[in-house]
C-alpha cells in the first residue's frame, strides 16, 4: 500500500511539472508576450536616443522595435524549416 502511495505522489508531482512546463510554454509563444516586449523595448530605446540627443525619439524608437517585433514572428518558420531540413539530417 505504501508503495501505491508513493507511485500516486510521484504521477502528481510530474503532473504538476507538466502543467507548469504547458504554461510557460504558452507564454513564450503568446502574443501578449510578444506585444509586452515590444512595448518595453521601445521605451528602452526612446530612453536612450533621448540621452544620446538624437532627433525624435519618440518615432524613430519605432523602426527597431518593429524590426524586434518582426524577428519574433518570423522565428517559428525558420524553427519548423530548420527542424525539417537539418536537424533530421544531422540524425
Amino acid at each position: 500500500m505504501d508503495n501505491f502511495k508513493q507511485l500516486s505522489q510521484e504521477i502528481e508531482k510530474i503532473k504538476n511539472r507538466n502543467l507548469k512546463v504547458e504554461i510557460d510554454k504558452a507564454w513564450e509563444i503568446s502574443f501578449s508576450r510578444k506585444i509586452l516586449i515590444a512595448i518595453l523595448t521601445y521605451f528602452v530605446i526612446v530612453l536612450f536616443f533621448q540621452f544620446a540627443n538624437l532627433s525624435k525619439p519618440f518615432i524613430n524608437a519605432i523602426v527597431p522595435t518593429l524590426g524586434f517585433l518582426l524577428s519574433t514572428m518570423s522565428i517559428p518558420f525558420f524553427k519548423n524549416f530548420w527542424i525539417k531540413n537539418i536537424y533530421k539530417r544531422c540524425k
